[in-house]
């Protein structure tokens, strides 16, 4: 029989709920000797939707665009860290598109037993569109999701 869990893929978007999830991550890997893989997608179709109603102008897009790659890259980096401290590898990846579809894809690719994301942010807050990406892996995803809502998430990867 498989083990339930053998690969595990988290949601990587800079929140302090992600980062959460990637320790829960870490230390689910360890404890269950499961691979991990941590992925940051750049939202390239919302800045596409944002050029298109005129919020931004082409060079605007194309900056914004940079930045958050580069924010994804610091994010994977540090992930990156987290892990090797605990004696974890953990597959860093980088995406550009649709955050929800782009997540999904890389769980099918990597045959992911379970997609992690950061527990959700209280709704009106500047991350709420965050909850609408929930809502379609929630929905789309051909694995099972866990939510880690777990507030003592810091202390479990300390004691690893």
């Amino acid at each position: 029989m498989k083990p339930l869990l053998q690969t595990v893929v988290v949601a990587v978007s800079g929140s302090e709920a992600s980062i959460n999830a990637a320790k829960y991550g870490v230390a689910m890997a360890r404890q269950y000797h499961c691979r991990l893989a941590a992925v940051y997608v750049v939202d390239t179709a919302t800045l596409k939707e944002l050029l298109l109603s005129r919020v931004f102008v082409e060079d605007e897009s194309s900056e914004y665009e940079s930045s958050l790659e580069e924010n994804g890259k610091r994010y994977l980096n540090y992930i990156g860290e987290l892990a090797e401290k605990k004696g974890v590898s953990v597959q860093k990846v980088l995406r550009k598109g649709a955050v929800a579809s782009e997540l999904i894809q890389v769980a099918e690719e990597n045959d992911a037993d379970v997609i992690l994301l950061g527990g959700f942010e209280s709704p009106g807050s500047p991350r709420d569109a965050l909850s609408r990406q929930h809502r379609e892996i929630l929905r789309y995803a051909k694995c099972s999701v866990l939510v880690v809502k777990k507030p003592d998430v810091d202390l479990v990867y300390r004691r690893l």
